[in-house]
């Protein structure tokens, strides 16, 4: 996942591929990467988007990063996938 913190609005822009070709999800927050503030707003747009509660996103590598893996609680990643593809800019 690559994480834009202070990006204007809370969204998920959708997939992307990088230079190596590895595919990520392109999430953006409105909060500034200071005191973890974008990684809280990060899990919870996740969590809104997915209908999870808050408790079951946290972002588990990358926590100074714009690169982050997150754990999802509750959802396979065949799950997590399609209900981001059913609703995109939360």
């Amino acid at each position: 996942m690559r994480l834009t913190p202070r990006g204007g609005r809370d969204a998920v822009d959708g997939w992307d591929t990088d230079a190596a070709g590895r595919e990520h999800l392109k999430v953006r927050v409105r909060a500034a990467p200071v005191g973890g503030e974008a990684n809280a707003a990060l899990e919870a747009l996740l969590a809104a988007a997915l209908g999870l509660p808050k408790s079951a996103v946290a972002v588990a590598k990358g926590t100074t990063a714009r690169l982050k893996q997150v754990a999802i609680d509750g959802l396979d990643a065949a799950e997590v996938r399609a209900r981001l593809d059913e609703h995109r800019h939360y």
